[in-house]
């Protein structure tokens, strides 16, 4: 089974494989290189999270990683990241437990009609912060798979890196070459 096809600059740079110049140009001429000299926050975006967004491009910019189509790409991240953030301050605020009365029906000895009474308590899981940890669970897949994307975990790094090239050893005979 075949790998995932590489860039030309990569295959180059592990050495593992040798093609002729002839390949290696039409290769380079085959590959798609989107350009990155557009990069602008998307209007939707409020001015918080179009800082967000700057600071993020700039980063990805400089290792090359980003381009004008990835703009939206890079915009769901930001808003992701902003409603984990959103969503896990008000899991914060609430209670994991709350208590809820037990009651037990009781017929009245005077008038002999049926009616609830309250005995007690207990304690129960919050079902608001249950369907709140429900949310920041997506958000947080939301932005594992965004950051993977452009390569912002450890993971998703180390796949991109890219192996310097090996200089060769000296041929201590090359010199009678000439």
């Amino acid at each position: 089974m075949a790998g995932q096809r590489q860039p030309i600059s990569l295959v180059e740079a592990k050495g593992r494989k040798h093609l002729t110049k002839a390949e290696i140009e039409a290769r380079k001429n085959s590959e798609v290189v989107a350009p990155d000299d557009d990069i602008v926050p998307p209007t939707y975006l409020s001015a918080k999270r179009k800082k967000t967004f700057e600071k993020l491009a700039e980063q990805l910019l400089e290792i090359k990683l980003v381009a004008n189509v990835d703009c939206d790409a890079l915009a769901r991240l930001v808003i992701a990241q902003d409603q984990y953030v959103e969503v896990t301050r008000a899991i914060k605020k609430t209670p994991l437990m709350v208590e809820v009365p037990i009651f037990e029906e009781e017929i009245d000895s005077e008038t002999g009609e049926k009616g609830l009474v309250q005995v007690g308590t207990r304690l129960v899981v919050n079902g608001e912060r249950e369907k709140l940890m429900i949310i920041q669970d997506r958000c947080m897949k939301q932005c594992r798979q965004g950051a993977s994307d452009f390569g912002m975990t450890v993971s998703s790094r180390c796949r991109l890196v890219v192996p310097k090239a090996e200089e060769k050893p000296v041929n201590k005979f090359s010199k009678y070459a000439n």
